[in-house]
């Protein structure tokens, strides 16, 4: 096969990273593994270095398709970070006249509109709480004790075990990792530790499925943002959620959709040339 090199832009919202590539015409998914292609891609010594690769794609259904993989080659569902960094890329690349945007995923349809300055908002959908949403459990638990430690399950779309801690002075990385392949998770879950400053606002670590250790996670905050108000721990409007990239606006609305206002910055743009074996 002859050797295919790739436009792509680098994104990032809070700091989890992307590789943003235009694939309307389907050559980076036709030529491709796009498991391997994303192991490859993401590599910090043998490729660009980030969180995951999304690329932009024609959709049925809605403006655009988002198909996103983390770094170790694993499809996700949906990454609120990764769509507003999607939204950004489309409008300032021209893909789309329009600052409003609806957007295929895994997770169903989402709404994007990019605001003043590199600010994008997000109609995050509804959380779920009810199996197989989360678990392959037969009951309908919200929450679950693991090693000591009490989870709420919420799901985004991709699920979350979110648990209340007084501080990280523990090694949280290892319970996130320990976590994240927990029986009742069959698609493995993100998992997040979160401290309460206050009814409106929360600090948050996270570790990502199939990442490890991020900066951010935007359907992680919007977890935190419900778990903390089902528990009582949080209002119930909006709430400030700072991770370690930065902070998020996440607002659960009366009407069940929770909205979500963040970042989105370009880092860079070029060709990477992958290796044979990422085809």
């Amino acid at each position: 096969m002859t050797r295919t090199n790739i436009a792509f832009s680098k994104m990032e919202g809070l700091g989890n990273c992307f590789i943003l590539v235009d694939d309307r015409q389907g050559r980076i998914s036709r030529a491709f593994s796009l498991p391997s292609l994303s192991r490859r891609v993401c590599d910090r010594n043998f490729g660009i270095g980030a969180d995951g690769l999304i690329l932009v794609q024609e959709s049925d259904s809605a403006d655009l398709r988002m198909g996103i993989w983390n770094a170790d080659g694993s499809q996700a569902e949906m990454c609120g970070n990764g769509v507003r960094c999607f939204a950004r890329f489309v409008v300032d690349n021209g893909v789309s006249t329009s600052r409003t945007l609806k957007i295929e995923t895994l997770a169903g349809e989402i709404s994007t509109a990019c605001l003043e300055g590199d600010l994008v908002r997000v109609a995050m959908g509804r959380p779920r709480f009810q199996a197989p949403d989360v678990t392959d459990q037969d009951a309908s638990p919200i929450r679950i004790s693991h090693m000591g430690r009490e989870y709420v399950f919420v799901s985004m779309g991709n699920p979350h075990a979110v648990t209340f801690v007084k501080d990280f002075d523990f090694d949280w990385k290892k319970v996130g990792a320990q976590m994240e392949s927990h029986p009742a998770f069959p698609n493995k879950t993100n998992v997040e530790f979160v401290k309460i400053e206050g009814t409106h606002h929360a600090e948050m670590k996270v570790w990502e499925r199939g990442c490890g250790e991020t900066m951010a996670c935007g359907t992680g905050a919007c977890a935190v943002a419900v778990a903390g108000a089902v528990d009582n721990r949080l209002h119930r409007g909006p709430v400030e959620v700072t991770l370690p990239g930065g902070k998020l606006d996440i607002e659960w609305l009366t009407s069940d959709e929770v909205m979500m206002t963040g970042p989105a910055r370009l880092i860079c743009e070029g060709s990477y040339y992958p290796e044979p074996a990422a085809q």
